[in-house]
């Protein structure tokens, strides 16, 4: 890349060879370029907001949306073009999987305008692609891969949500309980958040594929079901992992419950056995006249071997009325 691509915020320019391979452009032969390309800018970059405002020839409008902060997986088909924002599971070092990132695009026949502002994985692999020639071959296959890269890498998140489930699952089975209600709550949570953007990236996904585009070719439209089921798909699993948390949870919360209870039955039981015990001691070492006993020496003995039946007594009514 060019110093003065790096100016202008520019990742990457590609053109579409319409072979699976793509030649790479520097900024400043963008605008001469005969075949189909793609820019892949940097959303932060002050020069890049610039040019999508004004040299990218797009309305007001769309510039909002590829520009705004805060954004939801949506599709707008227009007649110039796709308004196309999806979200990706965040897998640069250090980052958590459930803080997603967006990917903004703007498809034309014959352009394709991506903004991010960390890095997608799924972009640089189709990148990767297009060195080696295996690469989309234009603007609608582009679409079709780039919510396909997209997805595979949701999927295997998904499939390591599964799997700590089950562990969960296990562990509780095994009674080993052990920090495992901290790290359900964890699971729960990144499944929420993985949930809240890739429910409505399914519906976005839904509506191009049912949209009016003369572009998207029949081939395209085939494949992009695909990526369709494999997203519904992984919403399902969501949803299932979310449920069988709450599961896992409630029978947590039920073993705690458990419990407790059997500890406040053992204290009651206890406090059943000692409460008379209590009483006559209490009673014989209460300091007035006129206590029985005080001049005999066998009068503790005496005291000692009547507690001793007491406990006795208890005791065989305890397990008369199962309460042992």
């Amino acid at each position: 890349m060019s110093p003065g691509s790096e100016q202008h915020g520019l990742v990457h320019a590609v053109t579409f060879e319409g072979d699976g391979s793509g030649m790479a452009l520097a900024w400043n032969e963008i605008a001469s370029s005969q075949k189909p390309i793609w820019i892949h800018l940097d959303r932060t970059s002050p020069a890049a907001q610039e040019w999508i405002k004004g040299a990218s020839g797009l309305d007001p409008h769309t510039c909002e949306a590829l520009l705004q902060e805060e954004t939801r997986p949506r599709v707008v088909v227009g007649d110039a073009g796709i308004l196309l924002i999806l979200r990706g599971v965040n897998l640069n070092p250090g980052s958590d999987p459930e803080d997603m990132i967006s990917i903004r695009c703007w498809v034309e026949p014959r352009r394709v305008i991506t903004l991010r502002r960390e890095k997608v994985m799924a972009i640089q692999d189709l990148r990767d692609r297009l060195t080696v020639g295996k690469g989309p071959i234009g603007p609608a296959d582009f679409v079709v891969a780039l919510a396909g890269g997209l997805v595979a890498r949701m999927s295997a998140v998904v499939t390591d949500i599964e799997e700590v489930v089950d562990d969960f699952e296990t562990r509780v089975l095994e009674n080993a309980e052990k920090g495992l209600r901290y790290k359900l709550s964890e699971t729960r949570r990144t499944t929420i958040m993985l949930r809240r953007y890739l429910a409505p990236q399914k519906d976005a996904l839904g509506q191009l594929f049912g949209s009016v585009c003369p572009w998207l070719t029949a081939v395209d439209r085939s494949h992009l079901r695909e990526v369709l089921d494999r997203t519904a798909r992984c919403v399902e699993d969501l949803d299932a992992a979310r449920e069988r948390t709450q599961i896992i949870h409630e029978e947590l919360a039920a073993r705690m419950a458990e419990q407790m209870n059997r500890t406040m039955y053992l204290v009651s039981i206890v406090t059943s056995v000692f409460l008379p015990l209590g009483l006559i001691t209490g009673l014989l070492g209460i300091n007035v006249g006129g206590i029985p006993g005080t001049e005999s020496h066998y009068a503790f003995a005496a005291v000692c071997g009547l507690m001793a039946v007491i406990i006795v007594v208890q005791v065989f009514l305890f397990r008369r009325m199962k309460w042992l």
